[in-house]
């Protein structure tokens, strides 16, 4: 309801359109219309004025939904005339149709002084033309068809009440679905731009670094790593902008034609961070193939994030492994390093910081792993170094 009690007619947005029914105007012309021919027939309108009178009971039935207060005043000064002038006319009925709008839309005290209203027509009437010694019985008669028509109308005024709520709820709980896929879709977004600047970064900051000890005769070498690096990081940072909008600025033909990365390029990866300084050993048993395209991103996705930070928080010289097992119904990756210097034989300090514990990585991971049914478990190994592990279940998700 409104502040001054009156119902909306209709709720706001595209839910409350409902196509097929007719315009109000051309529905209430076409009641006006029946009700017109209905109550008129020989012996009840025999001259001029009862025509008149007839008419300006009716007519404004056009108008009573769309000024249901100014139709009920009109309709009720007609029937007033006619009772001043003795003209009995079943078109009396109007002055009901019209009450039973003014409760449904009109706001709560004309509703209520429009059923005074007509309480006091019923009375008045009954008291001019009911027959003799039927006074009580013509008046009651009259008013419970008066207390008929309000009930009516507040029954029609409660339902178009909670239509519109229920229609409002419909369009917040829509407006709450897209808003949360939109967050959905950022936050997917931010995933892949968090893992391809960052695992990039990580890899031009440490060949930067070796950059730095290398001999004259593989600084070379460093810096075609560093380039090509570099351009990896630039492509998969376009491959993420490129789900913002349906073509990039700066994204080639080339980058258009680029599948995402998955377990296939797992070894690519591993190339990439053993140059990097992190020697990494992979090893994938089962069919890759199997494995649907979503499922193979999130696992290199899920090894790059272990790598990039054994890469940033293992000491100087540790040794990493990666293990991919592609089954039927499931895919497991275990990432382990040894957290210590080869050749040392000193156990790794087991206060290994966890993945991005503080910021995304951690985040990201999990999130990735969940929209596969897997639970992400990381954690220091007993002998010493950092292990990742998760297992996806990609055919049990829909």
């Amino acid at each position: 309801m409104t502040e001054t009690g009156a119902v909306r007619t209709g709720p706001p947005g595209t839910l409350a359109r409902l196509p097929g029914r007719l315009p109000p105007l051309v529905a209430d012309a076409a009641l006006a219309a029946a009700l017109f021919l209905v109550t008129l027939g020989p012996g009840r309108v025999t001259d001029g004025t009862g025509y008149a009178l007839q008419t300006a009971l009716v007519l404004p039935l056009v108008w009573r939904r769309r000024a249901p207060r100014a139709a009920f005043a009109v309709i009720a000064a007609a029937a007033l005339t006619q009772w001043l002038l003795g003209v009995q006319l079943p078109a009396d009925v109007a002055l009901l149709v019209a009450l039973g709008t003014v409760t449904a839309r009109a706001p709560s005290r004309s509703a209520w002084a429009a059923a005074l209203v007509a309480v006091a027509g019923a009375v008045l009437a009954a008291a001019r033309w009911a027959p003799e010694g039927r006074f009580l019985a013509s008046a009651a008669a009259m008013t419970a068809a008066v207390a008929a028509s309000t009930l009516l109308g507040v029954n029609t005024r409660i339902r178009r009440a909670a239509r519109a709520q229920r229609l409002e709820r419909l369009e917040r709980d829509r407006d709450e679905r897209e808003r949360r896929a939109v967050e959905e879709e950022r936050a997917r977004i931010a995933r892949e731009l968090h893992d391809s600047v960052t695992h990039g970064l990580s890899v031009v900051v440490a060949l930067a670094d070796a950059l730095g000890h290398a001999r004259p005769a593989d600084a070379s070498a460093v810096t075609a790593r560093i380039a090509q690096t570099g351009r990896q990081a630039l492509t998969d940072m376009r491959r993420a902008l490129g789900l913002l909008q349906d073509t990039g600025p700066d994204a080639g033909p080339e980058d258009d034609r680029q599948p995402p990365p998955g377990i296939g390029q797992l070894g690519v990866l591993c190339e990439r961070m053993e140059a990097a300084g992190l020697a990494t050993r992979l090893r994938v048993d089962g069919e890759a193939a199997t494995v649907p395209a979503a499922a193979q991103l999130t696992v290199h996705r899920l090894v790059q994030e272990s790598l990039t930070n054994a890469l940033r928080h293992a000491p100087q010289g540790s040794r990493a492994e990666v293990r991919v097992t592609c089954a039927p119904r499931a895919v497991t990756v275990e990432v382990t390093d040894d957290g210590h210097p080869a050749g040392t034989g000193r156990p790794a300090d087991t206060g290994h910081p966890a993945p991005a514990e503080s910021g995304r990585g951690l985040t990201g991971m999990r999130e990735r792993a969940a929209a596969f049914g897997g639970v992400l478990e990381t954690g220091p190994r007993p002998g010493g170094g950092w292990r990742v592990f998760v297992r996806l279940d990609p055919a049990g998700t829909p």
